[in-house]
This record gives C-alpha cells, structure tokens and sequence, in this order.
C-alpha cells in the first residue's frame, strides 16, 4: 500500500499545539529536519563502552550515531509530564518477572487472586497473574518446515505430483516444499558443525605442538613468532596460529567461539531438525483452536536457571527496563506494564499459540503487543490473521520483527505479517514490522542480517549489540530485528501513554512519517555488491525517531 508521507515541522510551527496537549507550556523544541540529515557527519570513532551500550538511544544530530534519540525526547519534552500507563504484552519465550530491573514494571492482574486455583475474573486462565505461558513445561521445538513433513510423510512419501488427486495439490505441494527445505537446512547445518569441529581439532592440534616445542601450555604471539619451526608440522602450526594471532590475542577465546558453534549446530540437529522430537507437552490439539484448556500461569517457564527466558526478558528490557533506577540499563518507555505471555519455544512456534496469545494480550488491557519472532511455513495462517484483526478492532498495535535471514520480504512470505508477496494490501492498519539498524551511520547503517522490503517492512530499528536485561538480574548484547521491534513497541507505548487519544493506526503512522531518512547507499544483507538506496528498503523508508514523533503526535 503506498502512503503519502510529511516531514516533521519545526518547533516554531507547533510549540503551541504541544503545549495545549500537555496542559502547560513545554520547553522549546527543536525536531531535526529530515532533509538536512544527510549532512551529519559520520562518527570515525569506535563507540567507547558506555555509547555502545545506549546507541539505541543516540541522537544522531548530538552525537553522530543512529539512535532513536531517547534521551533527548526525555529531557527537552517528557522530563516534566506525567502520562498514563500503558500495557504493552511481550509474546516470547518467558520473561524473568523477578529481574532487579524488570520486578517494578511488570503487569499484575488485579482481578486475579494469586494462588487460589480458581478463574476469579472469568477469563479462561486460572491464577493468570502476570500473563500466561501457552507453552506449558515445553522448551525444545521443531522447525515448522519438519513438523509438516512429519505429519505429511505417511501419505506422500514416494509419490509423484502425477499421482495426487486434484484435491490433495495443494497440500503435496506444501510437503514437496517442506521436503526441500528440510533437505537444504539439515545439510547446511551439518555441514557447519562439521567446519567448525574440524577447525576446533586443528586449532588444538597446532596449539599442542606449538605447547611441546615451548614447553609451556600458554603463549603469546611474541613468543610464537620468535619460536624456531624445525619441522613441517610446526611450520604449518605456526603460520596457521600466527593468522588467527593477526585476528585476537586470546587463544582460549578461540576455542570457546568454536565449541559455541559446534554447541548451537548440534543443538539444532537435535532439536530444530529431529524427525523424532516431539516437543509439545501440552495436551491439547494443536489443530483445533477451540481448545484453549492447556498450559498454566509460569510466565519465565519450566527452566529453573529460566534461560529458555533469555529472549523474551531480553526484549522485555528493551521496553520498559526500570527507567534511572541506579542499576542496570533504562528502557525506552516509563509509565508501561509489561504483561507476559509465553508462546515462543525453541523452535517454531505453533499458529494455535500465538494466535491465542495475541487474543489473551488484547482482552487483559494490553494496548500495544511486540511479536519478536516469525518463520516461513505456516499451516493454519488464517488464525493469526483473524487474531490481528481482532486486535485492530479493538484498537491495539501489534509491532514486529521482520526476520534475521537477509531476505527481501516483498518476494518471500513470512508469518505472521499483515501482508504477502502476492497479496500486497494490508489485512489491518495496526500491524508494523521493523527491521534492523546498525550504529554505523553510512553503508553500514542496515544490519546485516535484517530482512527488508519496500512494501513488507515499514521501518528501521536499532538492531545490532543491543544491551539489555538476561535472566537472574544479568546484561548482555544481543541482536537482531526481535531488538529492533521491542524498541519501536517502546516508542509506541510512550506515545500511546502521552497521546491516549490517538488510535493504533495512528500512532502507526506517526511513528513511520515522523522517522529519519537518508538518501544515501547502504548495503543489503552485508554484501558488499549489493548496494542500494537506505530509503528503498521498507515502505517508509525511515529510522524511528522518538522525539520527531512525539513531536508529531502532538500536533495530531
């Protein structure tokens, strides 16, 4: 669908309406005009600690690095307004709901006595206190692609496409492409594991012979350089170790890189891609949406080290991290409850799941709802589209991540979104799906990773080394666009908390034309000979920008 779009206005033009909107006169406000932004200068520097771990944050303008200017919306426009709350519902893997900077932010079921066994409010869930966990004790999962095939096999298995009635097309077709997806990923997966357990043995390999000839276990690359090869074998050691010395002076770094590797290939062979896994615990029919009796009120899930929950506190942090608490890192949005709802395994997850989750998140109060996850195969896509819909109508704004795999998605479908290939227009008007931003502001600037499309993606999102909260009251970077669209779900709650009265589709709108652009080239999927316009890589074209959109949606 093609959008007409508008640049955002200088202070001087709506400093009055913004200041009838919050009740008092505000301070003066300047937004940063998008055609002049270009003209920043790029940051040459590497970001020290301390900007890498708020980049998502920066102002591009102050501080030379692509952020969604935070912190200056905080101190030249929100510092002295109180907005309503607002509940933003966290499909994903669990959340830590007892993490130092998360206890203080999450949603709390009032209507609900905790621990009694009994559906107080009358909602379906019993003891649902802080969400639900559709998931039950279930952690490990199969990719959608091999569950198909499963179930498929028995009736297919062997058969041409000349064999199959007109009635069952379709469906062979669906198997014939579950078949080769299975085939090409348990092959490249394989493959890697194998490439990384053979560079671990040579890696060890070279290092033990390099250990005899020193007569010490540890070396550095001083001493390996002045170390005398007096045979084949330690010459190739020592030009082999020498180029990984060129690269890190740790070897034992090294080797924990690899055994990671070789941890999360296997881990996929014997989850992800296992004919024989059956993952579900729940009980119920995944094919049958009217059965809603299952899983149970354990929102960070079964874990007790809860570190299925890593992704899902992870994003939950970007949010709405407790806010100048003195410990920690500051969310984007103050005044949000999150409310969390477990649906997201390790693995695909189930159409049935989520599109229960999101009708959960919609009736408890939730007003905008971040879905950090996505796939390519989908046997029942018309209940999540009929959930997003439901949850249009009752005015809440999904925002989405657009995927991890460097695809453009205007050629590939994925699910869920509000949009396909083929059918290009929209199903809802409160459906917004981010891709991924990098802190490099140039060529760099689209992660490398991060699906794109000019008509499936609508924004741009920090996305790369994002800092935020891990389970049992710890840090860390992650990345990719299930970063990106947890920042944007905190930008939206932030402008549905100061401005209740726009709808969902607005506050969409504000957030996509309020954003900045830039004209210039930038490379897609990290290929260096693929190189196209920044502003021809989603719908808007534009980085979500805070501030240009507070700035906006005060004037709407």
């Amino acid at each position: 669908m093609k959008r007409r779009f508008i640049k955002p206005t200088f202070a001087a033009l709506i400093a009055a309406v913004f200041a009838a909107s919050c009740g008092t006169t505000g301070p003066v406000l300047t937004s940063t005009p998008i055609e002049n932004i270009d003209q920043q200068p790029l940051k040459n520097s590497a970001l020290s600690d301390t900007e890498l771990k708020g980049w998502g944050g920066a102002d591009l303008k102050k501080d030379t690095i692509p952020g969604m200017s935070v912190q200056k919306a905080y101190d030249e426009i929100l510092n002295n307004y109180q907005g309503k709350t607002v509940i933003v519902g966290v499909i994903d893997s669990g959340v830590d709901i007892e993490h130092e900077d998360l206890k203080n932010v999450i949603w709390t079921n009032e209507d609900e006595v905790p621990g009694n066994g009994i559906d107080d409010d009358k909602n379906g869930y019993v003891d649902d206190i802080h969400g639900w966990n559709f998931l039950g004790d279930a952690v490990k999962e199969n990719m959608q692609f091999v569950r198909i095939l499963k179930k498929l096999k028995p009736k297919y298995e062997g058969k041409s496409a000349s064999e199959i009635s007109e009635a069952n097309k379709e469906e062979f077709e669906l198997y014939t492409k579950a078949q080769e997806e299975f085939n090409k990923e348990y092959n490249d997966v394989l493959k890697n594991k194998n490439y990384y357990t053979q560079l671990q043995q040579q890696v060890n390999a070279a290092q033990n012979a390099v250990s005899t000839k020193l007569g010490k276990e540890d070396f550095t690359k001083e001493e390996l350089a002045e170390m005398e090869a007096d045979t084949q074998e330690l010459k190739q050691s020592k030009a082999f170790l020498m180029q990984i010395f060129n690269n890190t002076d740790d070897l034992a770094e090294v080797d924990k890189q690899l055994s990671s590797g070789i941890e999360y290939f296997q881990g996929r062979l014997d989850s992800h891609l296992n004919m024989e896994l059956d993952g579900r615990k729940t009980g119920d029919d995944v094919d049958d949406l009217t059965d809603t009796d299952y899983g149970n009120n354990d929102v960070d899930g079964p874990d007790p080290k809860k570190e299925d929950a890593k992704h899902g506190t992870h994003v939950a942090g970007i949010i709405a991290a407790e806010r100048n608490n003195g410990i920690g890192m500051n969310g984007v949005a103050k005044n949000v409850e999150i409310m969390a709802v477990r649906a997201v395994p390790d693995g695909d997850e189930y159409d049935k799941d989520i599109a229960l989750a999101i009708r959960y998140a919609v009736d408890n109060g939730a007003k905008v709802i971040n879905t950090s996850f996505g796939k390519y195969f989908s046997t029942h896509p018309e209940w999540v589209i009929d959930a997003i819909k439901y949850a249009a109508k009752k005015d809440v704004l999904i925002v989405n991540a657009a995927g991890n795999d460097g695809l453009d998605l205007d050629g590939n479908r994925v699910y869920p979104n509000d949009q396909d290939p083929v059918n290009t227009a929209e199903i809802s008007d409160n459906f917004l799906t981010v891709g991924a931003s990098n802190y490099e502001y140039g060529s760099g600037l689209v992660a490398t990773f991060s699906n794109y499309g000019k008509t499936n993606v609508d924004v741009f999102a920090p996305g790369t080394k994002i800092w935020s909260t891990t389970p049992l009251d710890s840090y860390e970077y992650l990345q990719g666009t299930s970063m990106a669209s947890p920042a944007v779900a905190g930008v939206a709650a932030l402008i549905r908390s100061y401005y209740p009265k726009l709808s969902a589709a607005e506050v969409k709108e504000v957030i996509m034309k309020s954003g900045l652009s830039t004209t210039a080239d930038v490379m897609v999927a990290g290929d260096a000979e693929d190189v196209r316009p920044f502003n021809n890589l989603s719908t808007s074209g534009k980085m979500v920008n805070l501030y240009n959109a507070l700035i906006m949606a005060s004037k709407m």
